[in-house]
């Protein structure tokens, strides 16, 4: 009897595994044809670069020693901080069904009691790290009008990538990578000068796409801060920074037409504080192009641009940067 059950046992066991295989054999083929005929995204014209081509927020197999060492840092930033509240998409907000990636959190901190809490919560974006946000498209106004100027999507298009990828400093540094470190200073001189943050994204990657950043930031922020630095602009050196303002064919949609001139107050403050720091300013301290983020806020919103690929990205120029926008913050405030 015993021999007859083990015998049973040997041939369920391996039925089992045929259909283990057979299962993963199917998914292997299935995730093959699901490639094929995609075409490649058509680059965009270096002049209307603002925001980086769509590129898919890559995955490695294996992390290098420094990438390694860069996570670590990243992962003690947020040690000693107490009463954090992750803050998820709410679907019944404003715009909130626009979104494709919401899976993530955004984390809320207060500012310690002794810094004098200023009950401003100030949200601060890190530019792009979502992973996959490439594949996937949102709407690039909450009306399905096409957009009214180029960028790292053509203008006419109705949809833009979710999060795109981003660019890759001249040292070889993801544009990703710089973006979080930055917030994470900003954050830092923000909760000891009283402000409450938003940090939108608050580790390597998070799943909330930029439409998702902007409705959390729009209900619970008192104004939104994307940091970027700048890519294909074709200068070997240097551009300074810079906002990204309306453009005039923008200005008459809802809720831009509500709020673009907050969002121009708020970008010309932050200029004027990077500025008194001795930042380099790129032209005329901004450039209209059509954004997903101030197509839907409803709050004073800008994306920033830092610099560019050349730019140091060093701890010591971050410091100086956040230095400049917190100025710039106090000004809005007038804090």
């Amino acid at each position: 009897m015993k021999k007859l059950v083990l015998f049973w046992i040997c041939i369920v066991g391996l039925s089992m595994t045929g259909c283990r295989a057979g299962q993963q054999e199917i998914e292997r083929n299935n995730a093959a044809e699901s490639t094929v005929g995609q075409q490649p995204e058509e680059p965009v014209p270096e002049e209307l670069m603002t925001e980086e081509p769509v590129t898919e927020e890559p995955v490695p197999e294996e992390a290098t020693e420094a990438e390694l060492q860069s996570r670590e840092q990243i992962m003690e930033e947020s040690v000693g901080y107490t009463n954090l509240q992750q803050i998820t998409l709410d679907s019944t907000w404003e715009y909130a069904d626009h979104s494709k990636i919401n899976t993530g959190a955004a984390v809320l901190y207060p500012a310690p009691e002794e810094s004098g809490r200023k009950g401003i919560v100030i949200g601060v974006n890190a530019g792009h790290g979502t992973a996959g946000g490439a594949k996937v498209k949102t709407l690039c106004h909450p009306d399905g009008s096409a957009k009214v100027t180029g960028g790292s999507t053509a203008a006419g298009a109705m949809e833009a990538a979710a999060v795109s990828g981003g660019m890759t400093f001249q040292d070889g540094t993801p544009e990703r990578e710089v973006t979080l470190r930055m917030a994470q200073i900003l954050r830092d001189k923000l909760l000891t000068s009283g402000y409450d943050v938003l940090m939108l994204r608050d580790s390597e990657d998070v799943q909330l796409d930029n439409v998702a950043r902007t409705v959390i930031c729009n209900n619970v922020a008192d104004c939104h801060i994307a940091l970027h630095w700048d890519s294909g602009d074709g200068k070997n050196y240097d551009k300074g920074c810079f906002y990204i303002s309306v453009p005039e064919a923008l200005k008459t949609m809802e809720p831009v037409a509500s709020h673009w001139q907050q969002h121009d107050t708020l970008g010309t403050d932050l200029v004027e504080g990077l500025r008194e720091q001795g930042t380099t300013i790129y032209g005329k301290g901004h450039m209209g192009i059509d954004l997903t983020q101030t197509s839907y806020s409803t709050i004073p919103s800008v994306d920033m641009e830092l610099g560019n690929a050349y730019s140091d990205h060093s701890d010591v120029i971050l410091e100086q940067l956040a230095t400049g926008l917190l100025t710039g913050i106090n000004t809005y405030f007038e804090q």
